[in-house]
């Protein structure tokens, strides 16, 4: 069996949470976070080695609060998301506070993955069933069709929406099975008839609830490693001068990578909830679906 590698996303500043960190929020009843689940989940599906990405400064409250327990569970690696990580002849703009977005994040691991991955959101609840498919999907044998191959849990957008404010989603065209586009949308609000999001005009345009969308949950093999350092540079070069909220995002990585005839994308539908602290108002609600998922036998009370 490959040996593969769950990567999760955990350096946002978490500006909407107001202020917090809120990767690390307890939500579980011993004082579990959101990233204990999933790693549970993945390391449950068959995944054998953890890779978290932080700021240095988070580094020992991270260890502290998850890093330290994992270690004695699984193997565990540490990269570091930095906005002056960039490559040689860019410079990082003095005002600059946004880190650089979720490419440059996956970047910083380019040392420490060999083997096929999965990449996710630190902040998110994915579910059992997405990590077993994206798991399958990874230690398989895939037809060399010149392509990179790469699969992403598709998840059902009425699914991932906040009860309490916006959110952003990559919504997906997708055709038999594959991923043909995907469209990074901001603003999208649950409404009486499932979803909208604004228009051209800023009025509400209605969505299509029953939507595949990406929540950056993708199964990557580590050659991919190799198109973002490369896209990276490229990016930069073309970043407007005093543009300080620029972010090199998966989605439209990904996205530019189909349309180039670089990479093919397999979509893994998964009809779980998806739920997750956004907003500050969010936690009462993860809080109280972990209690669900508990009482309905899905978890023990005692996670690991």
């Amino acid at each position: 069996m490959k040996k593969t590698a769950l990567v999760v996303m955990a350096a946002g500043i978490g500006s909407r949470f107001g202020g917090g960190i809120k990767q690390l929020e307890p939500v579980g009843p011993g004082g579990e976070i959101i990233m204990d689940y999933s790693i549970h989940d993945a390391l449950e599906a068959g995944f054998d080695k953890v890779v978290f990405i932080i700021r240095k400064d988070l580094e020992k409250d991270f260890k502290e609060v998850i890093g330290n327990r994992m270690e004695k569970l699984t193997e565990v690696s540490y990269a570091f998301q930095e906005l002056d990580d960039l490559p040689e002849g860019f410079e990082k703009p003095k005002d600059r506070t946004k880190p650089w977005g979720t490419g440059q994040a996956v970047l910083c691991c380019k040392e420490l993955l060999q083997e096929p991955f999965v990449v996710i959101n630190a902040d998110d609840y994915y579910g059992k069933e997405a990590f077993v498919k994206v798991h399958e999907y990874l230690v398989q044998e895939h037809p060399d069709q010149g392509k990179l191959d790469c699969c992403m849990a598709g998840f059902i957008l009425g699914n991932t929406l906040s009860d309490n404010g916006a959110v952003t989603r990559g919504i997906c065209q997708v055709e038999h099975g594959s991923l043909k586009k995907v469209v990074e949308t901001r603003g999208i609000v649950k409404t009486p008839q499932g979803a909208a999001a604004p228009g051209p005009d800023g009025e509400l345009v209605p969505v299509d609830a029953g939507s595949h969308v990406s929540m950056n949950m993708w199964g990557l093999m580590p050659e991919f490693l190799q198109e973002l350092e490369q896209g990276f540079g490229e990016f930069l070069s073309q970043v407007e001068p005093g543009d300080l909220k620029a972010e090199y995002l998966l989605p439209t990585i990904i996205d530019g990578l189909i349309q180039s005839g670089k990479a093919s994308v397999e979509v893994l539908e998964t009809q779980d909830k998806w739920f997750g602290v956004t907003y500050r108002e969010d936690k009462e609600t993860v809080v109280e679906a972990f209690r669900e998922l508990i009482a309905k036998g899905v978890y023990k009370e005692k996670l690991f």
